[in-house]
């Protein structure tokens, strides 16, 4: 089923993260091995229901008007635990299957991004979400083992959403951090998610979060959340690298979101050309070197710490069904 959707689903490929191809790297000391570019691809829509990529889970809704299953969080309201259990279950067991790693190797990825969301770590029994995906993200951690594959472990859902995006388990507004207990319940999050990563030696990384939007979370909030984040993992995991997403910060405030003295940190940025209106009207001329200039943006902040493109995508439309949000149209026609 995986390999079937990189097509329909974009599945994003990560650029590289002690590594980035075609950017000035840091020198290399005499002795010194040169380090392994990372060739890699997110798990999409595993643990973290998105619609547009697993589009057969709410087909039932299509001609429901204004229907509430449109994410994660909607999706198992709707159906009540027991037959949202059910569904998901079935989901987890054949989504990824080992074939689909086997042939990701065969084709020289070496990197595995894997999403997961805060309620299959940390679950609150008055939400709606169930549970029982771990068992399953363990299954493809021993898979990524065989197939010497690294793993990183993203987070990609906090309390409350912290961007407003579907991807974060729930969409509409951003209300992480705004309960007490938002904070800590997604550092529980991290600490189990940094305790499977002491069992599994595949997990080169731990992400604090995915894509907390600045406009809804204070940047200094995000940055003493992130200190937080690298001071739990780290205290279970030393290990493993601790990776801090942009927040959709510009490059000139890159340096704030990471502190330096946050050693072993990776910055993540994602790159699309399909979600701002200026970006997307462009030529074919101009999307080329959009890309080339992003690259050597990542390549100049990679000198100060290690930056990744964890996730990017080809597409020059967003007319993919359901891209932008379940029952919503695209920006490229206008729908």
């Amino acid at each position: 089923m995986l390999i079937k959707s990189l097509c329909t689903a974009a599945l994003s490929i990560a650029a590289g993260i002690f590594n980035i191809p075609g950017a000035t790297a840091a020198p290399v000391a005499p002795g010194e091995q040169t380090p392994e570019l990372i060739r890699g691809v997110n798990l999409g829509g595993l643990f973290v229901l998105e619609p547009w990529i697993t589009p057969s889970l709410f087909e039932e809704w299509v001609q429901v008007q204004n229907s509430t299953a449109v994410d994660e969080w909607g999706y198992c309201a709707a159906l009540g635990k027991a037959e949202c259990q059910t569904r998901l279950n079935r989901h987890w067991g054949s989504w990824v299957r080992e074939e689909d790693i086997a042939t990701l190797a065969s084709l020289h990825i070496n990197t595995l991004r894997i999403p997961i969301g805060y309620w299959a770590l940390a679950p609150n029994n008055a939400e709606p979400y169930v549970q029982g995906q771990v068992p399953y993200l363990k299954r493809v951690l021993g898979w990524a083992s065989q197939y010497r594959m690294r793993v990183i472990l993203d987070l990609h859902g906090a309390p409350g959403s912290q961007n407003g995006f579907d991807n974060s388990g729930r969409r509409g507004d951003i209300n992480w951090t705004k309960r007490p207990d938002d904070i800590q319940r997604t550092l529980d999050a991290l600490a189990a998610l940094a305790r499977i990563a002491n069992e599994h030696p595949s997990v080169v990384g731990v992400q604090a979060l995915n894509e907390p939007a600045n406009w809804g979370v204070p940047k200094a909030t995000i940055i003493r959340f992130y200190v937080q984040a690298f001071n739990t993992i780290k205290a279970i995991a030393p290990q493993v690298a601790v990776v801090f997403h942009d927040a959709f910060l510009p490059a000139a405030e890159w340096g704030d979101v990471v502190p330096a003295n946050l050693t072993d940190s990776i910055l993540d940025t994602h790159i699309y050309h399909v979600f701002v209106d200026d970006v997307i009207r462009l030529n074919g001329d101009q999307h080329v070197a959009k890309a080339c200039s992003d690259g050597q943006t990542i390549g100049n902040f990679n000198q100060r710490t290690r930056t990744i493109c964890g996730e990017f995508s080809l597409a020059n439309t967003d007319c993919a069904r359901w891209l932008n949000g379940f029952q919503k149209g695209a920006r490229w026609d206008g729908t």
